[in-house]
Protein backbone atom coordinates (compact mmCIF):
# COMPACT_ATOMS: atom_id res chain seq x y z
CA UNK A 1 0.00 0.00 0.00
CA UNK A 2 2.60 2.56 0.99
CA UNK A 3 4.52 1.76 -2.50
CA UNK A 4 1.38 2.38 -4.39
CA UNK A 5 0.96 5.64 -2.76
CA UNK A 6 4.56 6.48 -3.51
CA UNK A 7 4.46 5.95 -7.00
CA UNK A 8 1.48 7.88 -7.12
CA UNK A 9 3.08 10.91 -5.46
CA UNK A 10 5.59 10.76 -8.14
CA UNK A 11 3.68 11.12 -11.24
CA UNK A 12 1.71 13.68 -9.98
CA UNK A 13 5.56 15.71 -8.74
CA UNK A 14 6.81 15.57 -12.33
CA UNK A 15 3.73 16.18 -15.04
CA UNK A 16 3.87 19.75 -14.61
CA UNK A 17 3.24 22.67 -17.13
CA UNK A 18 5.99 24.70 -17.63
CA UNK A 19 4.55 28.21 -18.56
CA UNK A 20 7.79 29.78 -20.19
CA UNK A 21 7.62 31.64 -23.78
CA UNK A 22 3.68 32.59 -23.44
CA UNK A 23 3.59 34.77 -26.74
CA UNK A 24 2.02 38.36 -27.50
CA UNK A 25 -0.27 37.79 -30.27
CA UNK A 26 -3.39 38.52 -32.34
CA UNK A 27 -5.29 36.78 -34.75
CA UNK A 28 -8.89 34.83 -35.86
CA UNK A 29 -7.51 31.03 -35.69
CA UNK A 30 -9.37 30.60 -38.89
CA UNK A 31 -6.45 32.53 -40.98
CA UNK A 32 -3.77 30.83 -39.72
CA UNK A 33 -5.42 27.09 -39.76
CA UNK A 34 -6.14 28.08 -43.74
CA UNK A 35 -2.13 29.27 -44.32
CA UNK A 36 0.13 27.37 -41.92
CA UNK A 37 0.50 23.30 -40.83
CA UNK A 38 1.62 24.92 -37.91
CA UNK A 39 1.06 27.83 -35.88
CA UNK A 40 4.09 28.11 -33.79
CA UNK A 41 7.07 29.10 -36.03
CA UNK A 42 10.94 27.62 -35.72
CA UNK A 43 11.86 30.78 -33.96
CA UNK A 44 8.81 30.32 -30.75
CA UNK A 45 6.66 33.35 -32.59
CA UNK A 46 2.74 32.42 -32.83
CA UNK A 47 1.94 32.86 -37.05
CA UNK A 48 -0.90 35.08 -35.77
CA UNK A 49 1.15 37.91 -35.17
CA UNK A 50 2.06 37.47 -39.09
CA UNK A 51 -1.54 39.91 -39.41
CA UNK A 52 -2.01 41.37 -35.82
CA UNK A 53 0.74 43.96 -35.56
CA UNK A 54 -0.22 45.45 -32.40
CA UNK A 55 0.90 43.65 -29.09
CA UNK A 56 -0.73 43.02 -26.40
CA UNK A 57 -0.03 41.02 -22.79
CA UNK A 58 -2.24 37.76 -22.52
CA UNK A 59 -2.54 36.43 -19.31
CA UNK A 60 -2.64 32.12 -18.83
CA UNK A 61 -3.81 29.69 -16.21
CA UNK A 62 -2.86 26.18 -15.51
CA UNK A 63 -2.35 23.49 -12.99
CA UNK A 64 0.98 23.05 -12.00
CA UNK A 65 0.41 19.37 -12.30
CA UNK A 66 -2.13 16.85 -12.91
CA UNK A 67 -2.90 13.27 -13.18
CA UNK A 68 -3.15 10.69 -16.12
CA UNK A 69 -6.46 10.54 -18.17
CA UNK A 70 -7.53 13.28 -16.46
CA UNK A 71 -9.78 16.29 -17.56
CA UNK A 72 -8.86 19.45 -15.83
CA UNK A 73 -9.42 23.80 -17.39
CA UNK A 74 -6.89 26.55 -18.03
CA UNK A 75 -8.05 29.87 -18.85
CA UNK A 76 -6.74 32.45 -21.17
CA UNK A 77 -7.74 36.04 -20.16
CA UNK A 78 -7.93 38.70 -22.68
CA UNK A 79 -8.34 41.60 -20.81
CA UNK A 80 -8.67 45.09 -22.89
CA UNK A 81 -11.03 48.29 -22.25
CA UNK A 82 -14.80 47.48 -22.99
CA UNK A 83 -15.22 50.96 -24.46
CA UNK A 84 -13.08 50.27 -27.71
CA UNK A 85 -14.58 49.68 -30.64
CA UNK A 86 -13.29 48.65 -34.22
CA UNK A 87 -13.69 49.41 -37.91
CA UNK A 88 -15.54 46.20 -38.82
CA UNK A 89 -15.26 44.63 -42.39
CA UNK A 90 -18.41 46.72 -43.77
CA UNK A 91 -17.08 50.47 -42.79
CA UNK A 92 -18.96 49.99 -39.17
CA UNK A 93 -17.87 50.65 -35.96
CA UNK A 94 -18.66 47.84 -33.54
CA UNK A 95 -17.24 45.76 -30.47
CA UNK A 96 -13.76 44.07 -30.48
CA UNK A 97 -14.03 40.16 -31.26
CA UNK A 98 -11.52 37.59 -29.60
CA UNK A 99 -10.03 34.58 -30.53
CA UNK A 100 -7.29 31.97 -28.65
CA UNK A 101 -4.50 29.26 -29.98
CA UNK A 102 -3.01 27.21 -27.51
CA UNK A 103 -0.66 24.60 -27.86
CA UNK A 104 -0.56 22.12 -25.86
CA UNK A 105 2.17 19.32 -25.16
CA UNK A 106 1.98 15.89 -27.67
CA UNK A 107 -0.87 13.56 -26.11
CA UNK A 108 -2.81 16.45 -24.58
CA UNK A 109 -6.13 17.57 -26.60
CA UNK A 110 -9.53 18.86 -25.98
CA UNK A 111 -11.64 17.23 -23.00
CA UNK A 112 -14.92 15.35 -24.91
CA UNK A 113 -18.02 16.45 -23.40
CA UNK A 114 -18.89 12.96 -22.11
CA UNK A 115 -15.73 13.76 -19.74
CA UNK A 116 -16.90 16.94 -18.41
CA UNK A 117 -18.64 17.69 -14.63
CA UNK A 118 -21.39 19.94 -14.96
CA UNK A 119 -20.03 22.57 -13.61
CA UNK A 120 -17.45 23.12 -16.30
CA UNK A 121 -20.19 22.28 -18.90
CA UNK A 122 -21.51 25.53 -17.46
CA UNK A 123 -18.63 27.25 -17.91
CA UNK A 124 -17.81 26.25 -21.75
CA UNK A 125 -21.41 26.81 -22.40
CA UNK A 126 -21.37 28.66 -25.90
CA UNK A 127 -17.93 28.66 -26.49
CA UNK A 128 -17.05 26.00 -29.63
CA UNK A 129 -13.17 25.41 -28.92
CA UNK A 130 -11.53 22.96 -31.84
CA UNK A 131 -8.31 21.66 -32.37
CA UNK A 132 -6.39 23.30 -35.09
CA UNK A 133 -6.76 20.46 -37.61
CA UNK A 134 -7.08 16.25 -37.55
CA UNK A 135 -3.29 15.77 -37.17
CA UNK A 136 -2.97 18.36 -34.36
CA UNK A 137 -5.69 17.61 -32.00
CA UNK A 138 -3.14 19.00 -28.96
CA UNK A 139 -3.37 22.30 -30.49
CA UNK A 140 -6.61 24.42 -29.70
CA UNK A 141 -8.19 27.15 -30.87
CA UNK A 142 -11.31 29.55 -30.47
CA UNK A 143 -12.74 32.37 -32.51
CA UNK A 144 -13.68 35.14 -33.25
CA UNK A 145 -16.12 35.47 -30.58
CA UNK A 146 -17.69 38.58 -28.72
CA UNK A 147 -14.77 40.21 -26.22
CA UNK A 148 -17.77 42.00 -24.13
CA UNK A 149 -18.67 38.29 -23.10
CA UNK A 150 -15.15 36.20 -23.39
CA UNK A 151 -12.66 38.16 -21.88
CA UNK A 152 -11.72 34.75 -20.22
CA UNK A 153 -11.80 31.69 -22.03
CA UNK A 154 -11.54 28.32 -20.20
CA UNK A 155 -10.37 25.30 -21.96
CA UNK A 156 -11.20 22.17 -20.91
CA UNK A 157 -8.27 19.47 -21.41
CA UNK A 158 -7.61 15.51 -21.19
CA UNK A 159 -4.56 14.70 -20.12
CA UNK A 160 -2.96 11.61 -21.85
CA UNK A 161 -2.85 8.04 -20.51
CA UNK A 162 1.24 6.87 -20.25
CA UNK A 163 -0.22 3.23 -19.49
CA UNK A 164 -2.03 3.52 -22.81
CA UNK A 165 0.91 5.63 -24.53
CA UNK A 166 4.02 4.81 -24.82
CA UNK A 167 4.92 8.47 -26.63
CA UNK A 168 3.84 10.04 -23.01
CA UNK A 169 6.16 10.32 -20.42
CA UNK A 170 6.37 12.00 -17.20
CA UNK A 171 7.53 15.14 -17.28
CA UNK A 172 7.66 19.23 -17.44
CA UNK A 173 5.99 20.54 -20.57
CA UNK A 174 5.63 23.80 -21.83
CA UNK A 175 2.34 25.63 -23.00
CA UNK A 176 2.30 28.20 -25.56
CA UNK A 177 -0.43 30.69 -25.91
CA UNK A 178 -1.50 33.37 -28.30
CA UNK A 179 -4.79 35.72 -28.18
CA UNK A 180 -6.36 38.37 -29.87
CA UNK A 181 -8.29 41.30 -29.72
CA UNK A 182 -10.32 42.65 -32.58
CA UNK A 183 -8.88 42.69 -36.26
CA UNK A 184 -6.00 42.30 -37.71
CA UNK A 185 -3.75 45.16 -39.38
CA UNK A 186 -3.56 42.56 -42.70
CA UNK A 187 -4.87 40.42 -44.53
CA UNK A 188 -2.96 36.70 -44.81
CA UNK A 189 -2.29 38.25 -48.75
CA UNK A 190 -0.43 40.79 -47.13
CA UNK A 191 -2.79 43.64 -48.22
CA UNK A 192 -4.06 45.96 -45.40
CA UNK A 193 -7.73 46.11 -43.60
CA UNK A 194 -9.88 48.84 -43.18
CA UNK A 195 -8.20 48.93 -39.75
CA UNK A 196 -5.14 50.96 -40.59
CA UNK A 197 -4.44 54.63 -41.30
CA UNK A 198 -3.86 55.19 -44.87
CA UNK A 199 -1.64 57.63 -46.49
CA UNK A 200 -3.28 59.67 -49.30
CA UNK A 201 -0.94 59.34 -52.86
CA UNK A 202 -0.51 62.83 -53.48
CA UNK A 203 -1.04 65.93 -51.78
CA UNK A 204 -4.10 67.85 -52.81
CA UNK A 205 -8.00 67.96 -52.37
CA UNK A 206 -10.82 64.80 -52.59
CA UNK A 207 -12.62 65.44 -55.45
CA UNK A 208 -14.57 62.43 -55.30
CA UNK A 209 -15.61 59.53 -53.23
CA UNK A 210 -17.00 56.02 -54.66
CA UNK A 211 -18.28 53.54 -52.53
CA UNK A 212 -18.44 50.02 -53.18
CA UNK A 213 -19.04 46.84 -51.55
CA UNK A 214 -15.20 45.83 -50.40
CA UNK A 215 -13.27 49.11 -51.40
CA UNK A 216 -13.62 53.27 -51.40
CA UNK A 217 -12.40 54.76 -54.39
CA UNK A 218 -11.01 57.92 -53.64
CA UNK A 219 -10.56 60.93 -56.25
CA UNK A 220 -7.50 63.74 -55.76
CA UNK A 221 -7.04 66.78 -57.16
CA UNK A 222 -3.09 67.78 -56.96
CA UNK A 223 -2.02 71.18 -57.27
CA UNK A 224 -0.72 70.64 -60.52
CA UNK A 225 -4.63 69.90 -61.89
CA UNK A 226 -4.24 66.06 -62.33
CA UNK A 227 -6.58 63.75 -60.78
CA UNK A 228 -5.36 60.66 -59.08
CA UNK A 229 -7.30 57.80 -57.85
CA UNK A 230 -6.39 55.92 -54.94
CA UNK A 231 -8.23 52.67 -53.40
CA UNK A 232 -8.46 51.77 -49.85
CA UNK A 233 -10.62 49.29 -48.07
CA UNK A 234 -14.18 50.11 -47.33
CA UNK A 235 -14.28 52.79 -44.18
CA UNK A 236 -16.37 55.14 -42.69
CA UNK A 237 -14.74 58.51 -43.89
CA UNK A 238 -16.83 60.96 -45.44
CA UNK A 239 -15.27 64.24 -47.16
CA UNK A 240 -17.35 64.40 -49.75
CA UNK A 241 -18.90 68.30 -50.10
CA UNK A 242 -15.83 69.73 -48.00
CA UNK A 243 -13.29 71.83 -50.06
CA UNK A 244 -11.45 72.07 -47.09
CA UNK A 245 -10.61 67.89 -46.85
CA UNK A 246 -7.05 67.83 -47.88
CA UNK A 247 -4.80 64.58 -47.89
CA UNK A 248 -1.91 66.20 -47.28
CA UNK A 249 -1.52 64.02 -43.72
CA UNK A 250 -3.35 60.49 -44.06
CA UNK A 251 -6.78 59.60 -44.76
CA UNK A 252 -8.25 58.15 -41.42
CA UNK A 253 -10.88 55.41 -41.36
Amino acid sequence: MQKKDFSKFIFTLFLTFSLIGIQKADAFPIYAQQAYENPREANGRIVCANCHLAQKPTEYEAPQAVLPDSVFETVVKIPYDLTQKQVLGNGQKGGLNVGAVVILPEGFKLAPKTRLEEDLKQKTKGVYITPYSPTKENILVVGPISGDKYQEIIFPILSPDPSKDKNVFFAKYSIYVGANRGRGQLYPTGEKTNNNVFTAISSGKIQEIKTGEKLTEISIASASGDIKTQSIPRSTINCEGKSNCSTRSTINN
